[in-house]
This record gives C-alpha cells, sequence and structure tokens, in this order.
C-alpha cells in the first residue's frame, strides 16, 4: 500500500489538477483496450466480428417475430 501511495503521489500536477491528473493515463489504457479489441484475434474471431454476428442474429429474430405476430 505505501508502495502505491508513493507512486501516486509523486505523480505529477497534484497541486493543479487533483484527481483529474490521471485522466490522460485512463484514456491511454482506454484506447490500448479498444486496439487490442479491434486487431486481436483468437482463432480467426475477434470481438467486433463476435458483436456485428450477434447484432444480426438478433435483427434477424426481431423481423421473425413481427412478422409471426
Amino acid at each position: 500500500m505505501r508502495i502505491i501511495r508513493a507512486f501516486v503521489d509523486k505523480w505529477p500536477g497534484k497541486r493543479i489538477f487533483g484527481p483529474y491528473r490521471f485522466l490522460p493515463l485512463f484514456f491511454i489504457f482506454g484506447a490500448a483496450l479498444e486496439f487490442t479489441m479491434i486487431k486481436w484475434e483468437f482463432r480467426g474471431v475477434n470481438f467486433y466480428k463476435t458483436f456485428k454476428r450477434r447484432q444480426a442474429e438478433e435483427i434477424v429474430a426481431d423481423e421473425i417475430r413481427r412478422n409471426l405476430i
């Protein structure tokens, strides 16, 4: 816990930005996560291919449901 506290206290911008001084770090982590979700493939499938397929299945299921009612 002391190591983390020392690291946080040494991070620049404490007086001016307060807790918001970590925002750029979170933006970078978020961008890296998004990049890996787009580019990293496991067995030929990535997050967005899976998302698009599920979304298409839901649209087709809704159309079938509307046509049956």
